[in-house]
């Protein structure tokens, strides 16, 4: 008869000499969450959707991703990816490029024209999203995939809120935007448009639930003297003024007061609507500033100058002064008394961005805390029924962070609506760096996404980054490395001395044989995912 193969005391079977009697340990695969899902603030199963990419499976990848997220064509194009500043691989090599793979997926969607069907049943309830951004409309798309009636109010004549006119089209072209919100609005959500919702206490008495998703788009104001012929414009006036075809008159010479992200945005149009000179003026230091560095960098790149350590304190007459600051022991900057004057025709006002909260004034319950609305773990407010998420709570004010609370919301109001409690899923423990067997993974450093060089984008709005082509998509997602989960490589199958090891059959991974397995754990050691534990034997 013929035996298994085993490392054992005497001639015979490792069930003869019983090698499962020896174990003081058990190999146990365990799934781990992976870094990259465990960063995303739109709760994507980053890995998962990787996963089905690398083989080719194009649609199954985009519909695992749009369980999460219904803009990937969107965020593949604007999300500051924490996911990759996650990933385990940039440690071994360079981070997976998952923003430019989701990219992918989503133009593909739009290429093929892939459709999500609403399969549930209608459930009869009624709910109202008011504000079309990427929170509001996520959360409109996961209620509707749930079965509810969804309508959608906002003041903007088309949906996109802070995508729409806050974005630059050369970072997301305006196709793209209104075909993945053109796929919402088939699944049978109603959008209202320039219809103004002042009072959420009305509203909630014709629906069975609302959701408040106003994003942050008034812009702040900062005292400076300024002569009768000064020219000051806020950020957000001169994105939406350039979104709908009605660009303001900047002139040659102008001057963006700000460090965040908005100001650049506002740096880089200005240069595309001809300014030669766009110059901005920050308080701090580059390593200080809010903006991301990527956005700094493609600035400079266009010729955008940046005055490090400055605020202004006059303008008027054709001039700007600034006075020039010092960082103190504690890093806050102060002034030194040293003034420059800079040329400037206008000046543009970048220095942040409030919510109007006055929808929410009449509603006994809502509180309001440092400009945000107070919300609970299930987004809603202290009055029932009233969610809000988006740049109206507490939170970091990205694209991404507000598509995850619209899908939040939506789960939680799902539940409210049907008189149920809401249980988020656990959380499994994190897949570290240091589990993984990394001399199974040769290098295979990332792939450069394609842009327009410098000098084309300063004449045009085109996008200035590229997307992957297929087989760069592919390669990208196969440089994965699949951190804690079992992707069926059979190295464990492969190096088990005890023939312990059991293959289940495709996509159903592997099973120990407890009566041959010792609990060597040559298996763990071995697994390049760090997806098998050992833990001690049960007495």
């Amino acid at each position: 008869m013929e035996r298994p193969f085993a490392i054992t005391l005497e001639v015979g079977s490792s069930l003869a000499n019983h090698t499962g009697a020896w174990r003081t340990e058990r190999p146990v695969y365990a799934d781990k969450l992976p870094p990259c899902n465990d960063a995303c603030p739109a709760g994507e199963n980053v890995q998962r959707w990787l996963y089905e990419a690398e083989d080719g499976h194009y649609e199954r990848a985009w519909r695992e991703l749009m369980r999460d997220n219904p803009f990937p064509a969107i965020m593949g194009r604007v999300c500051y990816h924490p996911c990759q500043t996650a990933c385990n691989r940039g440690k071994l090599d360079e981070a997976v490029g998952i923003n430019a793979v989701e990219r992918f997926l989503g133009d593909e969607a739009i290429r093929q024209g892939w459709t999500v069907p609403v399969t549930a049943a209608p459930t009869g309830k009624r709910v109202l999203v008011v504000g079309a951004g990427p929170s509001g409309l996520a959360a409109a798309y996961h209620l509707r995939l749930a079965g509810h009636e969804v309508t959608v109010r906002d003041a903007g004549r088309r949906p996109g809120g802070m995508m729409r006119y806050g974005i630059p089209a050369y970072r997301l072209g305006r196709d793209v935007l209104d075909a993945e919100i053109d796929r919402i609005l088939a699944m049978g959500v109603t959008f209202e448009p320039e219809t103004p919702v002042t009072d959420a206490a009305a509203a909630l008495a014709d629906f069975d639930a609302v959701f408040l998703a106003i994003g942050a788009q008034l812009s702040r104001r900062t005292d400076i003297p300024a002569g009768d012929s000064a020219r000051i414009l806020d950020a957000l006036g001169v994105l939406r003024g350039v979104a709908e075809d009605e660009p303001p008159l900047l002139g040659r010479r102008v001057v963006v007061y700000g460090g965040g992200n908005t100001a650049m945005d506002v740096a880089r149009t200005a240069r595309r609507l001809g300014a030669t000179d766009a110059v901005v003026v920050y308080r701090r230091t580059r390593q200080r500033m809010p903006a991301q560095p990527f956005e700094v960098t493609e600035a400079e790149e266009e010729g955008v100058r940046m005055h490090w350590l400055t605020t202004i304190t006059a303008a008027g007459n054709g001039t700007v002064t600034v006075e020039k600051m010092r960082l103190d022991e504690t890093g806050f900057p102060q002034p030194t008394g040293e003034f420059e004057e800079l040329p400037a025709d206008s000046m543009v006002l970048a220095i942040g961005q409030d919510v109007d909260r006055s929808i929410v004034d009449g509603l006994a319950g809502v509180r309001v805390d440092s400009g945000v609305v107070q919300v609970g773990a299930d987004m809603m407010t202290g009055v029932p029924g009233v969610f809000a998420g988006g740049d109206m709570v507490p939170s970091e004010r990205t694209v991404t962070t507000a598509v995850g609370h619209g899908k939040r919301a939506a789960r939680y109001i799902d539940a409210w609506l049907r008189g149920r409690p809401y249980q988020s899923p656990a959380r499994p423990p994190r897949a570290a760096f240091e589990r993984l067997n990394t001399w199974y993974y040769s290098d295979a450093p990332a792939t450069v996404r394609p842009r327009l060089d410098a000098a084309r984008r300063t004449s045009t709005f085109d996008e200035v980054v590229g997307g992957l082509d297929e087989d760069t998509a592919l390669f990208e997602a196969r440089r994965c490395l699949s951190c804690g989960n079992c992707f069926e490589c059979d190295n464990c199958y492969g190096v088990c001395p005890d023939n312990a090891v059991i293959k289940l059959g495709p996509g159903r991974r592997y099973a120990i044989d407890l009566e041959y397995c010792k609990g060597c754990g040559i298996c763990v050691t071995e697994c390049p995912a760090g997806a098998i534990d050992l833990v001690p034997e049960e007495p």
